[in-house]
């Protein structure tokens, strides 16, 4: 069973760029779970905690409310005792100012409940201006895991917005089913062969950190396509749904990218209803698909 409190901080020059260049957490996962910072331009709720109602509910003491009011941005996420982060020189998420990130929110989830708790994110921030700007791409999905089956959750996007994208690290989340957790970037050739690029896998269950991608080398475009593929098996005698809970399933990749300027993607997720429903093969209609784990 999860727990969700939140903790809304101001970005405290609301009139001056801040430039967040390293998120350092303060935590163990026989307390927390697992920790996300979003960036939002208004938060959920006026409370300094609330709960933000996505799984199990905390309890009457918390408001319940959403992590933002808006539509949230990822800047950081922790989980399974990962170390530290500190992004490449030069590079930063833009928050304060005129961007749409005004508060920073931590949500932190709890298996179980506790007492007292100090668990948090210290954030490494400057007021020089960084010559590339952070973004997160969040690529998630539904589906079903049967019982005693191995299947595969698989979302993939066009990128149909003028940008180009530096990936440079990436995070993986499932539960307890996952065993590797990857994406690539797909072009199709002319002869119709797709050509699939390995940004970066990971067995999930390790701990949950971002990791830098294969190739920094790679540059996302107009046209290309983003694809992330979660492998689970499932040994028990019941079914798992991609849901919210502890005792659902997850299928999360997390691709941090840098952009020269402020151009970043203004949808930052990418979704697909998964198995049974989805697959790249059928309603995607990618070929030459990587070999499973």
């Amino acid at each position: 069973m999860f727990y969700f409190l939140l903790l809304s901080n101001t970005v405290c020059w609301r009139l001056l760029f801040l430039f967040a260049v390293g998120f350092k957490p303060f935590a163990t996962m026989q307390k927390a779970h697992h920790m996300l910072l979003f960036g939002c331009e208004l938060p959920g709720s006026a409370a300094e905690i609330w709960d933000c109602g996505e799984m199990t509910n905390a309890g009457p003491s918390f408001e319940r409310a959403p992590t933002c009011q808006d539509k949230p941005n990822i800047l950081y996420a922790w989980g399974r005792d990962a170390p530290q982060l500190k992004l490449p020189e030069g590079v930063g998420f833009k928050v304060g100012g005129d961007t749409p990130i005004q508060y920073l929110v931590l949500q932190v989830h709890y298996m179980k409940k506790l007492g007292p708790d100090y668990s948090g994110v210290e954030i490494e921030s400057t007021l020089e201006p960084q010559e590339k700007t952070a973004s997160t791409l969040l690529m998630v999905t539904g589906g079903t895991l049967p019982p005693h089956k191995k299947e595969t959750f698989e979302t993939a996007c066009i990128v149909d917005e003028d940008v180009e994208l530096h990936p440079f690290a990436f995070r993986t989340h499932t539960h307890r089913h996952g065993i590797e957790v990857g994406a690539w970037v797909v072009r199709e050739r002319p002869d119709g062969v797709d050509e699939w690029q390995l940004i970066g896998a990971r067995d999930p269950l390790k701990p949950q950190m971002f990791e830098s991608v294969n190739n920094t080398n790679i540059v996302i475009r107009q046209g290309d396509t983003v694809a992330s593929r979660c492998v689970m098996e499932n040994k028990e005698d019941k079914a798992f749904i991609m849901g919210n809970t502890g005792e659902d399933e997850m299928c999360n990749y997390y691709l941090m990218y840098w952009v020269y300027g402020d151009n970043v993607l203004r949808d930052n997720t990418c979704y697909s209803p998964g198995a049974p429903f989805y697959h790249w093969s059928t309603e995607a209609g990618l070929n030459h698909i990587p070999k499973l784990p």
